[in-house]
Formats: C-alpha cells, structure tokens, sequence
C-alpha cells in the first residue's frame, strides 16, 4: 500500500460536506483496501482512524530547542517526611491507597486536601519535586486551593510556571518570599501591561508590604481604568487601609460609576475620623436620640435622600424593596461609628438594646427596633466591634435544668455567623457549642462555618453529641448533609472514637451506621496526616 499525499484534509471536507455530496477522496483509497467500502459513512470513519494511526506513526520529533534556561532556585526549606509526602500523593490521587478507611469507607479526598496544605504550608515545609507538577494540577482545577498551593509549591513551582503555559496563574497568585526585593522595572511592567487578574493580585500584595506604595500606584492609573476594573481594585484598598486613604477614598465618591461610590463609602465608614464616619454621625443623631427619662429610643428617619447622602454611598431608591425611609435609615446607622452612641447616651451596648423602640407616632414600634438592631449589627461587622457584636449575640444559650423540660431560649435574628466572625476564635466556638448544645444541629451550619477549624473539643463533642440526639430521633442522615459534610473536615480527630461507638451501636446496614463509620474513618485518616507532618 503506497499513499504519496496525506489524505487526512480531504476526509474531514468529505466529513463535513457529507458522503452523499461528496464521495471517499481518491487519495484514501489505498486505505480502503483495509476497510468495506459499501457502506460510505461507516467507511469514512474507518478511513479516518486509518489515516490518524498513519500520521502519528510516521510523526517525527521537533528539534528540541535546547535546556530551558537556569536551573529552579533552591528552595532552602526541609523537605517533609516521607511518610507525609506518600500522604500528599494519595491525596492528589483521590484514593485512599489502603490507608486509614474504616471497612474502607471514606469521605472524598479532595476535600481533606485544603487541610492538609494549609497545615503543611504553616509547619514551612517543601514537597517532593516530583509531585509538584500534579499539585499545581490540582490548583489549577480548583481556585481555593492556590493559595496554600502556590506557597508550598515554592520557587520551583513558579519556574515550572515559566515553562508551562498551563500553570501560568502562579505568576498571578504567588506570594513574594520573606527576603523578596521589589524590581521596580518588573513591577512597573507588571502593573501597566499585565493581565488584570495579575494587576489586582500585585497590588494586594503591595498593599501589604507597603499600603503608600499600592495607593500610589492605583492612584497613578486610575482615571484611565474601566469602572468595573476600578470597583475591583478600589476593594484591595481593605489591606492595610488606614486614615492616609482617606483622600483618595473621598474623591472616589464623586466616580461615575455607583458601585464604586458606594464600596468607596463602605471603607470610609471603617475610618471612625474620617470626615464620611462623621457625617453620617450627624445623621444618626438625628434620625435616633435617647427620649426624655432615658425610657426609649426615638427614631425619626430621613424624610428625603438628598445629594449630599447620595455622594456619600446611600441610594435614592431601595434596592431590597423596603421603604424608603426605613432603608435612608438603615445606611445610616450602619455607616456611623458605633462609638457614638456611648458618647451621646452614656450606655453600653447592652443597655441600648434593652431599651425600647418608637417613633413620634408609636413609641412602641417592633418595625423600627429591628430596622435598628439590623443596622447596628451591619456596623459591628462593618467595624469590627467585638463589644457591640457580643451585645446583639446575647449571652451562649444555657442547656435546661435536668427535670426543669426543654428551654429553647431566644433565637438571634438577622445573621449571627458574621457576628460571630468578629469575636475571638475560642469566644466563637465556645458560643456556638452552647447553641448547638441547645438548639441542636437544625440551625447551626452558618455558625459552624463562622468557626476556625479544626473545632475546638468542647464544639466537636458538642456537635457529636447532637448527632447522637439526631440518629436516637428517628432522622435521616441526609437531613443534617450540610453540617456532616463539614464534620468531617472540622470535627477534632480526636472525637473518632466517640463516633465509632455511635457507628456500632447503629443498626446493623442503617443510613446512620454507614454515615458514622464513614466519618470515623475520616477522622483517622485526618489525625494519621496530620501526625505525618508533625513527625
């Protein structure tokens, strides 16, 4: 069989145009002496595998363009041990290589992977080179890996990311080494020519290292940018934002684009001395004052949103469907430093609470006292108020009195997993335990997310003992699938064998033993992989 031209083109228009319109090219026929030509489309396939096996048979190899370039700089951090770097291989794997499974049932691997980088990238360790390329892999399927990734991939992940185009985004998410000098050439070019995902990382990053430099920066480019290129980089501005942003901040209130006047106007009101903080300061006090006897709140919202409050990030129109006067009210109590109302009243936070809420209509409006409690608790995130976020949370639920029934106590209203974030982590999880304890499990996923992991051994015990109380009532395992999906990446590893009891005291084949075995499992295998990395 002699084929003198490839016959690969004229398959494929054959292909396209359709064997009817056009028949089996000529210079595939010596092909055809391998196929049945009778049928024309079944041949045209045939034909087609023919011709691709011919052409990577006869490919050749392209010339190598020699070595490519320097070495990867040495990466002066200890390599981990050997028995973490197997774990690392199994993990990017997504298999449990025998390891750890209890009747070998165990949650997805990948989902132990975030873990097991965070904690190796803490302890300062360096990965086998030649699992580097199937970690940054893995980085690049999966964003909220990168970071942790990239660190511990070092400096020779980011020279594999100069030769392979697939793993560029290192260039963009890299952090700088402690002893990393800026290139101001390089990183002029970066800023002015880069992609923007790398523009908003390097700025971050400048940011931190020296908050003056970043303003300067973006201050340099700013008027030439596109607004949902500014909104972007206005909000890398969080790292180290200080009252030296203030300028910069209050001229962006005048942009074009409302997006960008109002995340202008959220960081002003994180500036208690800023001149935003202390004209929404001078709305509050007269949207809200203590009444004659220290009896009550009085509210007197806006009346009307002028352009004054418009330049300073509060929209004319409701964009939640509110009214209007609740919603001018709204933006500005959370705008406003929450110090103010100390000074102006002379109480604490809880004591403001306490007290009830009217108007000059109703001086016993429930309208207005959530309108206002809500507002409150957007300034305490807003602010990081641990005092005021305390106040709004109320104390840790009390579990009830033996023999004295079942207390629920008082739910808390708006959203308490971002208050819960502003308080210290041992004061969240110490607080959320107590709810769980309580409430049980049914409203608990939000605090549960608030809180650092791994849960402390109080929280871990305390949502243990919740799911016993939750397989003892008849539920299905599949009606707590939020929170059992984060045990098992938040749970202590030293609840597992609290849950192996729950798992054999299951019924025999139940949802609920295969569910506590499963989890027992995990918790082995996290508590083996961490021990790896201390080892």
């Amino acid at each position: 069989m002699t084929i003198t031209q490839d016959p690969w083109e004229p398959l494929r228009t054959s292909a396209l145009l359709g064997t009817d319109r056009r028949p089996l090219p000529a210079t595939a026929l010596p092909l055809a002496e391998a196929v049945d030509v009778s049928d024309p489309a079944t041949a045209l396939l045939e034909l087609a595998a023919l011709a691709t096996v011919r052409r990577r048979a006869g490919a050749l190899p392209v010339p190598a363009d020699g070595p490519p370039g320097p070495p990867a700089p040495e990466d002066p951090r200890p390599e981990m041990p050997e028995a973490a770097a197997r774990r690392l291989a199994v993990l990017l794997a997504g298999r449990t290589g025998g390891n750890g499974g209890a009747g070998g049932t165990l949650a997805n691997l990948a989902e132990l992977l975030p873990q097991w980088l965070t904690t190796a990238r803490f302890k300062g360790l360096r990965p086998p080179a030649a699992l580097i390329p199937a970690l940054l892999d893995a980085a690049r399927a999966r964003s909220e890996l990168r970071g942790d990734a990239v660190a511990l991939a070092g400096p020779v992940g980011r020279w594999l990311a100069s030769q392979n185009p697939d793993w560029r985004f290192v260039l963009r998410t890299a952090a700088p080494e402690p002893d990393h000098r800026p290139d101001d050439l390089s990183d002029h070019r970066l800023w002015h020519e880069g992609l923007f995902a790398e523009r908003v990382t390097h700025l971050t990053l400048l940011r931190r290292r020296d908050p003056a430099a970043g303003l300067e920066l973006l201050r340099s480019t700013w008027s030439t940018e596109r607004a949902e290129d500014r909104l972007l980089f206005l909000d890398a501005l969080q790292d180290g934002l200080s009252p030296a942003d203030e300028p910069f901040l209050e001229a962006a209130l005048g942009d074009r684009s409302k997006n960008v006047r109002a995340t202008a106007a959220e960081l002003l009101s994180t500036l208690p001395s800023s001149a935003l903080a202390r004209r929404m300061a001078g709305r509050a006090r007269a949207a809200v004052r203590l009444a004659d006897g220290g009896t009550h709140l009085l509210v007197t919202p806006p009346v009307e949103c002028d352009e004054r409050m418009q330049r300073d990030g509060i929209a004319p129109k409701s964009p939640t469907g509110r009214g209007e006067r609740a919603w001018w009210f709204g933006e500005v109590v959370a705008a406003a430093p929450l110090a103010l109302w100390a000074e102006s009243t002379g109480l604490t936070p809880e004591q403001l609470l306490a007290l009830r809420v009217g108007d000059s209509v109703d001086e016993t409006s429930s309208s207005w006292a959530d309108d206002l409690r809500e507002a409150w608790a957007r300034a305490a995130v807003r602010q990081h108020d641990a005092d005021w976020a305390r106040a709004l949370l109320g104390p840790a639920p009390v579990p009830p009195a033996r023999g004295a029934g079942r207390i629920r106590g008082a739910r808390v209203t708006g959203a308490p997993s971002k208050l819960l974030a502003v308080l210290p982590s041992e004061e969240r999880a110490a607080w959320t335990a107590a709810f769980v304890e309580v409430h049980g499990l049914g409203d608990a996923f939000q605090l549960l997310g608030a809180c650092a992991t791994p849960w402390t051994p109080p929280l871990s015990t305390a949502v243990v003992t919740a799911l016993a109380r939750a397989a003892a009532s008849g539920a299905y395992p599949w009606s707590h699938s939020g929170v059992l999906g984060m045990t098992e990446r938040a749970l202590a590893p030293e609840t597992a064998a609290a849950v192996e009891e729950l798992a054999a005291d299951a019924s025999p084949d139940s949802a609920w033993s295969e569910t506590f075995a499963r989890l027992a499992g995990t918790l082995r295998f996290r508590a083996a992989m961490l021990n790896e990395l201390t080892g």
